[in-house]
């Protein structure tokens, strides 16, 4: 990925103005500036767009090809700080990049339009000298909660805390006992503290430490990958560029593939700086995304932890960003602007002209091939945090096992489960699939229900009495009997985690036995509840999904069972090895990081693969290794450079048509340095009620791509057929199907 350089100058403009829109708009519009109203580029204006008013961006100043009379007036500018000349570069950036309209980029960095206005003032109140001449029950807890605080109290606040109507609160400040004053909407934003009790580095971390405080004193661009293996204390160091970020000054940005991961960060986050951070993700209520969008603008907040589109708000001050988990395929925003957030912070970070920093036990290829080539700074911690050991990794051949066809644990296992629980450790379980069973069959006919949505089987919910499919999220309650013979012998085939919970369940009666899947931990507060009770020594048996595989701390784990290594060794995905691998050495890592060390059985048909021998034989950087060289020969990333261009449409041929349309136009424009591959159906051509295809674009080199798609894919847009289907470029995809 190239590292892209561009300045903006932000010129006051007077006369005319280029506004960007946040829409998939073909580019900017000029408008005419109102007599006294100043502008510089990044300021947000209010302009009329056909019969509706619109808010955009100022981007530059307007051309003089068009006369002033044909220009319509900005009617109004925001009181918003400015977009800043970095943000701006990098949605042009990645616009260019990507392949989209910049107005489609620019409506992501503008997902709070209600944060451009300032916030009004609320009403409060705070106690008096003065006693009402009537006092209640409900008054006195009025009068205690209020002198118990400080600050003044909304009377919302007040009614939550005393348990009265709003009715009292008015009452008594109708009365003189209370007096009404105005204060922020918003209380203040936390501001880390740079001189709290820390933990003590090791020799290591220490030099870790020292590195990229170096890079943050710089001043300037740079990538550092951390790699540490699992425990390592890679967060501790660049907690330590963060204080030095905020030493200078600047703001920081902490980038986590998913909100899993978000809870117990927060608490390490706050041991370390005294507050926890500002958090942005899809969770958050709209009064608090408005608050903390408008903070970031501001620099009120000085440390703000998020998911892939923390990536687009419009920090004043940013002086790092750190990736942590780079590896992680959640990076990738699948939808809309398809883009991957790892490679664009990268990109946000050489605009800005300051350091990043690429965190993993695992890297990717991509990282891996960048720091071989000297692009990429790296930094390794080979050794566990305090003393702790690695685990040791070992094979269960399921072949020797002997197993009945309904259960899922090897003797090995179950004889290493009974021992850790009788030391009072805990054990984890991990299978990545989730409900009871994959299939549902019929024992007398064969029959096997099937989503109509979907070229896919429905997975038994057996908790819920439901048929659930994984792919639509289509559901239909669990037949008495088949639809076919009405037989009702209707066996599940497979397992998924509610069934290994189950019979867990029973081969450890005396022991809690805690499930960590998307079902389980659906209601809010969910997940935390369910990592407290982990770390509490609640829960004895853990069993879960990938939620369960990267960032957690639990000390008291000392086994994990892996228990069907054998589900991404097939897959058709080229990518399929190096997940597994990742997730293997990630589940790994979950054990044996307290005082007593760790152990983790892999269970599998078979032991003799590659993917599994390597990770045995020389742990994730052999493996690494290996893969890179299978890559290179075969010709497949991040060797070589790739586009997906999918399609989908309710009949089964109208995406194959579209596609062989836009093949035979690049061959009409021509596409030297650029192979062409489909167009073919979809691994899975059925899908939420619509047929898929894809054709895929590959190229040694990443010019002569990006030179195709620039001129090929407004073509495409122009193509009649193109009306009549759904269809997405991904450029730099991370599946294939």
């Amino acid at each position: 990925m190239d590292s892209p350089n561009s300045t903006a100058a932000d010129t006051r403009l007077t006369t005319r103005a280029s506004i960007l829109l946040p829409l998939p708009l073909a580019g900017t519009y000029d408008y005419l500036v109102p007599d006294g109203m100043i502008l510089q580029a990044g300021d947000y204006v209010v302009v009329p767009l056909g019969t509706r008013e619109r808010i955009g961006v100022v981007w530059g100043p307007g051309g003089d090809a068009l006369p002033a009379a044909r220009l319509k007036a900005i009617r109004d500018k925001c009181d918003a700080p400015p977009m800043p000349a970095d943000l701006r570069a990098f949605i042009d950036w990645v616009a260019g990049y990507t392949i989209q309209p910049p107005g489609a980029v620019l409506r992501m960095a503008m997902r709070v339009p209600a944060a451009l206005t300032p916030p009004t003032p609320v009403t409060a109140y705070r106690a008096s000298h003065n006693l009402p001449a009537r006092m209640t029950a409900a008054r006195q807890r009025v009068l205690d909660v209020v002198q118990a605080t400080e600050a003044p109290l909304t009377a919302a606040e007040i009614a939550r805390k005393a348990q009265v109507s709003n009715a009292v609160i008015r009452g008594l400040a109708d009365s003189g006992a209370l007096s009404r004053v105005t204060r922020p909407r918003h209380a203040p934003v936390p501001q880390p503290a740079l001189d709290t009790e820390t933990v003590t580095l090791s020799p290591d971390q220490q030099s870790a430490a020292a590195s990229l405080r170096a890079s943050v004193a710089e001043a300037a661009f740079s990538v550092t990958l951390l790699e540490g293996v699992t425990g390592s204390g890679k967060t501790e160091v660049y907690f330590d560029a963060i204080a030095e970020t905020l030493r200078r000054g600047q703001q920081a940005l902490i980038l986590l593939p998913e909100i899993a991961l978000t809870v117990q960060f927060l608490s390490r986050f706050e041991a370390r700086f005294g507050c926890q951070p500002a958090a942005w993700h899809s969770e958050l209520s709209p009064p608090r995304r408005q608050h903390i969008w408008r903070a970031v603008a501001e620099g009120e907040v000085r440390v703000l932890v998020g998911a892939r589109s923390a990536l687009f708000l419009p920090f004043a001050e940013l002086g790092l960003i750190v990736v942590d988990e780079e590896h992680d395929p959640a990076f990738k925003q699948e939808e809309g602007v398809i883009y991957q957030a790892r490679d664009m912070a990268v990109v946000r970070a050489s605009l800005g002209e300051f350091p990043i920093v690429l965190a993993s036990a695992t890297p990717s290829l991509e990282t891996r091939v960048n720091v071989e080539s000297g692009r990429y700074r790296t930094i390794s911690l080979s050794r566990r945090h305090g003393g702790a050991q690695l685990p040791t990794i070992e094979a269960v051949d399921m072949r020797a096992a002997a197993l009945p066809a309904d259960r899922w644990l090897s003797p090995r296992l179950v004889t290493a489960m009974r021992d850790s629980l009788a030391r009072g450790e805990q054990v984890l379980l991990f299978l990545n699939r989730r409900g009871y069973a994959p299939v549902l069959l019929c024992h007398a006919c064969g029959w096997v229900p099937k989503c109509q949505r979907c070229d896919a089987h429905y997975t038994l919910h057996r908790t819920r009495q439901v048929l659930l499919c994984h792919h639509c999220g289509g559901e239909r309650p669990l037949p008495p009997s088949c639809a076919e013979c009405a037989s009702g012998d209707l066996l599940p085939l497979g397992a998924g985690t509610e069934r290994i919970e189950a019979d867990i369940t029973a081969l450890f009666p005396e022991h809690t036995v805690l499930r960590v899947d998307r079902d389980s931990t659906r209601r809010r507060g969910a997940l935390d509840a369910h990592l407290s009770a982990v770390r509490d020594g609640r829960a004895d048996i853990l069993v879960g999904t990938q939620m369960l595989a990267k960032g957690h701390h639990f000390p008291a784990v000392t086994l994990v069972g892996i228990l069907d290594a054998d589900q991404g060794l097939f897959a058709a995905d080229f990518r399929a090895s190096e997940r597994l691998a990742q997730t293997i050495y990630q589940v790994a890592g979950r054990c044996g990081r307290g005082t007593q060390p760790g152990r983790v059985l892999i269970q599998t048909h078979q032991p003799q693969h590659p993917v599994l021998h390597a990770l045995l034989q020389g742990g994730y950087g052999v493996f690494a290794q290996q893969l890179l060289k299978e890559r290179e020969a075969a010709g497949w990333p991040p060797f070589t450079h790739l586009a997906l261009l999918r399609a989908e449409a309710p009949g089964a041929q109208e995406a194959l048509w579209f596609l062989g349309e836009t093949l035979s136009l690049a061959a009409e424009l021509g596409h030297a340095g650029v192979t062409l591959l489909g167009p073919v159906p979809a691994p899975m051509p059925k899908r939420a009620g619509r047929f898929r295809a894809q054709l895929l674009l590959q190229a040694d080199r990443r010019a002569p791509l990006h030179a195709l798609l620039r001129s090929w894919l407004p073509a495409v847009a122009q193509l009649p057929a193109a009306r009549k289907v759904r269809w997405s470029l991904d450029v730099d995809p991370i599946d294939t199907y």
